[in-house]
Parts: structure tokens; C-alpha cells; sequence
């Protein structure tokens, strides 16, 4: 068993830092450390129920084997972990949600990234084979392979930078948001026929994402289209 999983954690965690730090530099309107802690507490819980929700769901009791909670053999649930992260985040930005987690949405897109990326240290990044040039195989393999945690890095990566420059535009409360959570499940949907076992993830998340966000979004362009809300304006330099 290795640490793994911490490696993986550290390099979602450094995207999402960065992205803030970046973000706080151009949008005078950010409060970075706030987001900051918002967005670290959500991810903390997140791993930790995601990763019991894996040991359970693996067969290991977690209180008779509290140090697999870290020594990670079965990863983490994602789908336990992403519920787990946003109704954290939701209950610590519940005075001002929409504002708060429109703010936090693009570093938080670039934090998954950055856990996908991770695959890396975890030595799981490949997928379904592939002859293009920049595959390439396991130990011991012949089989040069997609890596495909990595294709749905950069997609989301070029995601956090388009919604943090719709951040910008100070749109209607929530669009940031909704278009985030959809475009989380998009980049999942769209490199799930490059996984090694096609479609055995839990691919109904990835669609009710999509779905969800597309909704927020719609609903948010209503209201301001019926004037029940008003984009913010740029704060006073």
C-alpha cells in the first residue's frame, strides 16, 4: 500500500489554491482565503466519505481498519465524495450560496483537474488502447494506451478558465455555478468510452450533473430575464 491517494489530494489541492491565488489577482471582489477554506473543508470531507463509502462498499470495516482511511487500496467513491463535497459547500455558503459558489466554482473546476491529473502519482491514468503518439503502456505492457484521466485534466482545466472569464462579466447569480457542475459532468461523459471498462462507471451521476446544472443555469438566466435579480456590478478599485 502507498500514499497514493494523498499525492493525488495534494495535487487537486495545489490547482485549487492556485486557481484561487490567480483568480483573487484579477477580481478584486474575491475573498481568497474565505474561498480558500470553504472550498478545503468541502474537499476534506468529501475524501473522507468518498473513501469510506470505497472501504465499505470494498468489504473493509473502517473502524477495525482505520489506517486504510490514508494507506489507500480501493481509491475513493467518487459519486459519495462529489454529494458529500457539495452539501458541505452548500451549508457553508448557505447565508449567500449562489454569489459564494459562483465565486469558488472556477477553482474548484481546476481542482478537479488537478486530481485527475494526479492519476500520475497513482499510476492510473491509462485507459482503452490507443496507437496515438502521446499513449503510452503499463510496466511490463506492449499496449500503449489512452491516457484518458489526464484528456479529462485538460478539458477541465480549459473549462475553469472559460467559466472564471464569464466570472468576470459578473453574470446572473447561479450561471457560474450550473454551468460548472454540467461541465463536470460533461468531461466525465465524454472520456467514459476511453475507461477500461466501458461505461461500468457510474455514468447516470455524470447525466444527472448535466442536468442539474443545465437547470441552474436556465433558471438563473430567467430570473434575470423576468428582473427578479441583478447581476453585481464590478467592485470600487
Amino acid at each position: 500500500m502507498e500514499f497514493t491517494l494523498l499525492w493525488a489530494a495534494l495535487s487537486g489541492a495545489v490547482g485549487l489554491y492556485g486557481a484561487l491565488w490567480w483568480m483573487g489577482r484579477r477580481d478584486t471582489s474575491l475573498c481568497v482565503r474565505d474561498l480558500w477554506e470553504i472550498a478545503i473543508t468541502a474537499a476534506v470531507v468529501g475524501l473522507a466519505v468518498g473513501r469510506v463509502v470505497a472501504m465499505v462498499r470494498g468489504g473493509v470495516n473502517p473502524f477495525s481498519h482505520p489506517g486504510d482511511l490514508i494507506l489507500v487500496r480501493a481509491g475513493v467513491d467518487t459519486a459519495a465524495a462529489s454529494i458529500a463535497a457539495l452539501a458541505t459547500a452548500g451549508w457553508l455558503t448557505r447565508s449567500d450560496p449562489f454569489e459564494q459558489l459562483d465565486r469558488l466554482t472556477p477553482a474548484a473546476i481546476l481542482g478537479v483537474a488537478g486530481w485527475h491529473a494526479g492519476c500520475l502519482f497513482r499510476d492510473a491514468c491509462l485507459g482503452t488502447p490507443s496507437s496515438l503518439p502521446w499513449a503510452w503502456s503499463q510496466p511490463g505492457s506492449t499496449i500503449t494506451r489512452h491516457p484518458v484521466e489526464l484528456y479529462a485534466a485538460v478539458l477541465l482545466a480549459i473549462g475553469a478558465w472559460a467559466l472564471f472569464r464569464l466570472r468576470l462579466r459578473y453574470p446572473s447569480p447561479g450561471l457560474v455555478s450550473g454551468l460548472g457542475l454540467a461541465l463536470a459532468g460533461l468531461a466525465r461523459l465524454l472520456t467514459e468510452p476511453l475507461r477500461p471498462s466501458l461505461f461500468a462507471g457510474p455514468v447516470w451521476w455524470y447525466g444527472a450533473a448535466i442536468t442539474a446544472g443545465v437547470a441552474l443555469a436556465g433558471w438563473s438566466l430567467y430570473r434575470t430575464g423576468s428582473g427578479d435579480t441583478e447581476s453585481a456590478p464590478p467592485p470600487l478599485q
